[in-house]
């Protein structure tokens, strides 16, 4: 079931769907490319469902694009007012991209966050060498920055080297992919005073286990890390009950 309106900032209308009977309790943030349907599995199964809100967020699903280049704390910002139609305390869980805007809103309002589910979140980098951009497509962006080359010869080679996320994407929201490629969260992750529950497949390609590590190391509050032997990185989709578990660890 499709909420109508439940707030808006700067413009941006957020949609979603609500699980269980009561005021919910806990906020579920989707991955890249990806929609509030995720977690379908995690807040609905085994019943009784959790008492949950999970969001489109803006520019996926139902919810518009926002108006301008956000990053991920403008996300989080849009998603404070969503706090007033929950329970005072509430348990915040993001996977990939949702785990971007989740770190940012923890920290931006402590005390109506009473713990985090971090899931295949890229929050450090996966330092790999095999995956930085060929030295022709280097070569092709430094010519372009310096004039030297048009914007179309660009975009043919970002579309013949870029990734499947950027490919994908065009407009506002292909800015706002490349916003957030270049943000930093040691500095957010420092300030999180919550426990954090870090749930992560071995197998993830996109965001390798050692990032989950990172992110463990970083965090100055309580941080437990669960490996889910065999899971990529949809883990919504592939691990929900280890997610449930995770929830039910940290719900108040």
């Amino acid at each position: 079931m499709l909420l109508p309106m439940l707030t808006s900032f700067a413009g941006a209308q957020l949609f979603g769907e609500s699980y269980g009977t009561g005021v919910p309790a806990v906020l579920a943030l989707h991955g890249w490319r990806r929609d509030h349907r995720d977690f379908a599995g995690v807040l609905s199964r085994p019943e009784p469902a959790v008492d949950s809100i999970s969001i489109d967020l803006p520019g996926f699903g139902a919810t518009p694009a926002p108006p301008e280049v956000w990053g991920s704390q403008q996300y989080a910002r849009a998603l404070v007012p969503v706090l007033d139609e929950m329970q005072s305390r509430v348990v915040v869980i993001g996977h990939s991209f949702g785990g971007r805007v989740a770190v940012h809103l923890a920290q931006m309002a402590p005390e109506r966050v009473a713990g985090l589910v971090l899931t295949a979140s890229p929050l450090f980098r996966a330092f790999d060498a095999r995956r930085r951009s060929p030295l022709s497509f280097r070569a092709v962006k430094r010519l372009a920055g310096l004039g030297l080359l048009s914007e179309q010869r660009l975009e043919q080679s970002r579309q013949r080297y870029g990734s499947a996320d950027y490919k994908a994407a065009s407009g506002i929201i292909r800015d706002i992919l490349v916003k957030l490629l270049a943000e930093d969260y040691r500095e957010v992750l420092s300030k999180i005073e919550c426990p954090v529950e870090l749930v992560w497949g071995d197998d993830d390609r996109d965001v390798p286990l050692a990032v989950a590590e990172k992110v463990q190391g970083a965090l100055r509050s309580r941080a437990h890390l669960v490996v889910c032997a065999g899971a990529g990185h949809l883990t919504p989709l592939t691990v929900p009950a280890e997610l449930r578990s995770a929830i039910e660890r940290l719900t108040p």
